[in-house]
C-alpha cells in the first residue's frame, strides 16, 4: 500500500504517543507499505516548533531527519499543479479550512495514496483513510 501520513500521525508515531492507533502503527511498520510525508507537513511542523506551539523530543532538524530516514519515508514535494488543485478543492464545511490538511488531501488524490490520520474531514474527498 502507498500511504501518506497526516502530520499528527507522523508526529505521534515518531514520538511513540499512546494516541496512535494500533491499526495505524501496524501499517506504518509493515515493510511492504510505501510511506510518504507531504512537504506541507514538514513545513507545518517547522512553523509550529518555531513559534513554540509544538514541542518535539529533539531539535527540529535532528528529529525530522531521524524520523523520515528511520521509517524510510519519502517526502512529497509541493508542485505548481498541487496549488492549482488546492485553489479548486471544495470545502465540506466551514470548520475544515486547515491549509496543511487540504494540501495533504490534494497530494493523496494526485498520487492515489491512502491517508493515515484520525481526521474524519478527509473522508469527504473520497480518500481512503486508515486509523
Amino acid at each position: 500500500m502507498k500511504l501518506l501520513l497526516d502530520t499528527h500521525a507522523f508526529l505521534w508515531h515518531a514520538e511513540g504517543s499512546p494516541q496512535m492507533s494500533t491499526t495505524a502503527t501496524e501499517v506504518i511498520v509493515d515493510p511492504s507499505n510505501e510511506l510518504f510525508l507531504s512537504m506541507a507537513s514538514v513545513w507545518e511542523i517547522a512553523i509550529k516548533v518555531g513559534i513554540r506551539k509544538l514541542t518535539i523530543s529533539a531539535p527540529y532538524d535532528r528529529f525530522m531527519t531521524r524520523a523520515i530516514s528511520g521509517y524510510g519515508i519519502k517526502v512529497l514535494p509541493l508542485i505548481f499543479e498541487d496549488c492549482t488543485a488546492y485553489e479548486q478543492l471544495p470545502f465540506p464545511d466551514q470548520n475544515h479550512r486547515d491549509p496543511f490538511d487540504r494540501m495533504i488531501i490534494i497530494q493523496a488524490l494526485r498520487d492515489g495514496l491512502s491517508i493515515i490520520g484520525v481526521d474524519p474531514s478527509f473522508d469527504f474527498y473520497g480518500v481512503t483513510r486508515i486509523w
